[in-house]
């Protein structure tokens, strides 16, 4: 059978070669939360690939990949600490009022931290974007639905 047919590489080459990860272009903002995190990432990476035999090339490879994004995450972040305001920005817990008279809260959040199911969205997210810079009574539209701001902290 010609080799062109055969699922794995002699000798594991093709995981030598995996992808980088997409690195976001947006400015990387991050709460000291989100810092922590990649700090983790980062030192748990580190651990991994020190464990690693030179054998498993295909743990390796994934891990070297994973390893350079969350460094590169680490070197190009820029904490943004907390702040008393009357606006919505980085890093705040917002509620908003949906159309349907329910309650939304959620934090705004770096890229790599945001988790909508856990209560926190990008700061690039549409309605982060749209809220940034609104106080208390605002609205905002965003995908035709509209958003009463109704806390800020």
């Amino acid at each position: 059978m010609s080799r062109a047919f055969v699922r794995e590489p002699e000798g594991g080459e093709a995981f030598e070669d995996l992808p980088d990860r997409p690195i976001p272009s947006d400015t990387n903002f991050v709460t000291p939360e989100g810092l922590a995190r990649i700090e983790a990432q980062v030192a748990r990476l580190e651990a991994e690939l020190s464990g690693l035999s030179p054998e498993d090339k295909a743990d390796h490879a994934r891990v070297s990949r994973d390893l350079r994004y969350w460094s590169a995450r680490k070197n190009s972040a820029q904490l943004v600490e907390a702040f008393d305001d009357d606006v919505v920005r980085f890093g705040a817990t917002v509620t908003v009022l949906r159309e349907d008279d329910t309650r939304q809260t959620f934090r705004i959040v770096g890229e790599d931290e945001a988790d909508p199911a856990a209560g926190s969205i990008s700061y690039v997210a549409p309605l982060a974007r749209a809220l940034t810079g609104k106080g208390v009574g605002d609205t905002v539209t965003v995908n035709g639905h509209d958003f009463e701001i109704a806390g800020i902290r």
